[in-house]
This record gives C-alpha cells, sequence and structure tokens, in this order.
C-alpha cells in the first residue's frame, strides 16, 4: 500500500528565515540519496510561515519504503544541526498507510 510520510518541523517566529533557508540549502545534501531510494513516488519540502512550520511530505510505495528515511544518514545529521540551533521536531515522524485517493478527472 502507498504511504504518506509526514514530517514537522517547528521554531520560534524570529528564527523561521534562518530555518527557511536552511531547509532550502538541505536540498543538495538530501536529493542525491534520496532519489536513489526504492519506492519513492514523490518528495515535497514546504514551509508555513504563519505556524512557523517547515514540513517534508514524500509518497512511498510501502511503509517498509518510506522507513528508509529513519536512518538516512545526511537527513538525521542535517536534523542534529537543526535542533542545536533551536528547532523542534513533532515525533513520532508519521507514516500513513493510504486508505484511498483522488486522482484529476482529466
Amino acid at each position: 500500500m502507498p504511504t504518506v510520510r509526514v514530517s514537522v518541523m517547528r521554531c520560534d517566529p524570529n528564527q523561521f528565515a534562518e530555518f527557511r533557508q536552511m531547509m532550502a540549502e538541505s536540498l543538495d545534501v538530501l536529493a542525491p540519496g534520496i532519489r536513489q531510494m526504492r519506492g519513492l513516488i514523490h518528495f515535497y519540502s514546504g514551509e508555513d510561515e504563519a505556524s512557523h512550520a517547515l514540513a517534508q511530505v514524500s509518497l512511498w510505495r510501502t511503509l517498509e519504503d518510506a522507513k528508509q528515511l529513519d536512518t538516512f544518514q545526511p537527513m538525521l545529521d542535517l536534523g542534529k544541526v537543526f535542533t542545536s540551533k533551536g528547532a523542534r521536531f513533532e515525533r513520532p515522524i508519521m507514516n500513513y498507510v493510504s486508505s484511498w485517493e483522488i486522482v484529476p478527472n482529466h
């Protein structure tokens, strides 16, 4: 079953711009390894300035595929950098096994 993985990081309002920049810079570090992972369908990184949150949402073929990120060392290393600067990650990371889906009519 497809799995949607959601990771949310929150920060203080005065740190949002810094963390947004750090997240943008993380693409070069994370993308090569994530692209090679088994079962990846799509990966998004986004931000919500109103709630001072940044999120990563990814779609995987199976729960086992999604859980590869649990041990992906570049992501773990970056997480330590973010937390050392005051970021707060919501735990546990959520992996939603799909119940149903809606696709466009076109």
